[in-house]
Parts: C-alpha cells; sequence; structure tokens
C-alpha cells in the first residue's frame, strides 16, 4: 500500500466518513462519555484497540468462514458475537497482566460491545468496494480505515469534550439546559464536517 492510499484511507474515515458526526453511529457514548476529557480520551483509546481487533477478527471469518459456507446472512450476528467476545478477552487479558492500564480503561470496556461504530467499521470493511483487493478492501487496507475510524471516533470525543466544558461554563436558557443544547451542540459540530469531502478529494486528487 502507498503513502498515498494510506493516507487517503486515514483522512476519509478520520474527515470524510467520521462515524460519530456523519454517519451517526456511536452517540451513545459520544454523547454520555464526553463530559470530561479524560473520560473520553480513556474510552477513544479502549475503541481504537477493539476497532483494530474486531476488524483483524472478522475480516477473515467473512471471506473464509461466511462466504464459503453461504452463511453471508449470519454476519450482523456472528460480528456482534465476536465483538462482545473480544471485548470479554481484552478485559480480562488486562485485569490479569496490565493491572494499570485496565484501572484506567476497564470501566469504559463494557460499553464497548454496545458501541455499533465498532460494528459499523466491521460491516464496512467487508462490504466496501475500493476497486483494489478481491474482497473491496484488502486486509491492510481494512486495518488502516479502522484505525482511521478510530482516530475519528477520538477526534469526535476530544472537540465535544471541549465544546461540553464551554457550554457548562455559560448561562444558557432554561428550556435548553441539558441534553437540549447537547444536542444542538452535537449537530452544529457534525454540519461543520461536511465541509472536509471537497478538502480530501482535492489533496490526493
Amino acid at each position: 500500500m502507498t503513502i498515498k492510499l494510506f493516507c487517503t484511507i486515514i483522512l476519509t474515515a478520520m474527515f470524510v466518513e467520521n462515524y460519530v458526526l456523519q454517519q451517526f453511529l456511536g452517540i451513545c457514548p459520544f454523547l454520555g462519555v464526553s463530559k470530561k476529557l479524560d473520560s473520553a480520551f480513556g474510552m477513544s483509546v479502549a475503541v481504537i484497540f477493539v476497532m483494530l481487533l474486531a476488524t483483524a477478527v472478522t475480516y477473515p471469518i467473512q471471506h473464509f468462514i461466511l462466504e464459503a459456507l453461504g452463511l453471508e446472512y449470519m454476519q450482523t450476528i456472528v460480528f456482534i458475537l465476536v465483538i462482545a467476545a473480544l471485548v470479554q478477552l481484552v478485559e480480562i487479558v488486562l485485569k490479569k497482566y496490565v493491572p494499570a492500564l485496565h484501572a484506567s480503561l476497564g470501566v469504559y470496556l463494557p460499553l464497548i460491545t454496545t458501541n455499533c461504530a465498532v460494528l459499523g467499521v466491521c460491516i464496512d470493511n467487508v462490504d466496501t468496494y475500493m476497486g483494489t483487493g478481491i474482497f473491496g478492501l484488502t486486509f491492510g487496507q481494512a486495518l488502516t480505515y479502522s484505525l482511521g475510524a478510530g482516530l475519528g471516533f477520538l477526534m469526535a470525543m476530544v472537540l465535544f469534550s471541549g465544546v461540553r466544558s464551554r457550554i457548562e461554563d455559560n448561562d444558557a436558557p432554561p428550556s435548553f439546559k441539558g441534553m437540549p443544547i447537547t444536542l444542538i451542540s452535537a449537530a452544529i459540530l457534525s454540519v461543520s464536517f461536511f465541509g472536509f469531502a471537497g478538502v480530501i478529494d482535492n489533496i490526493f486528487k
């Protein structure tokens, strides 16, 4: 994979196809864990790790097991089970061998099982066609796309954490306090990302 293709996939996943701000996946942790910067960052790091691990496992399962046996219709169920098993495995390993890391990330790991952004990345990696590779995205490109999607999730969480901290310091009208002003701020942040599509296209034309 060339550097140009690597950068194109990463930046496209981060900005143009941002799973939170453009595809509206992973909204639950985006709204629930973005109140504090450290919580948002810890959750995002865990999501990046699980996205990469889940892609590495689900990609061969899709192409060498489900498609080989004609079980493509089982994709969603199988991927959900794989992601849940991987999250539990990661939590067990961290708790036993890296207790310090588990103490900082362990509280967020169970939330990843229900994070639809992880499932969305795994499905997109096996369904997306870019004109390269037998199955659309090659294995290396799929891992690169997952890394970009995870970095995009991290960027969205950190940005929105800063926005929410500013909101709390301002006196909003009573009818807008709480979730209403949070949703409005998220919508404005999402709209701001629509301009990146043309920028990425012009850079890597």
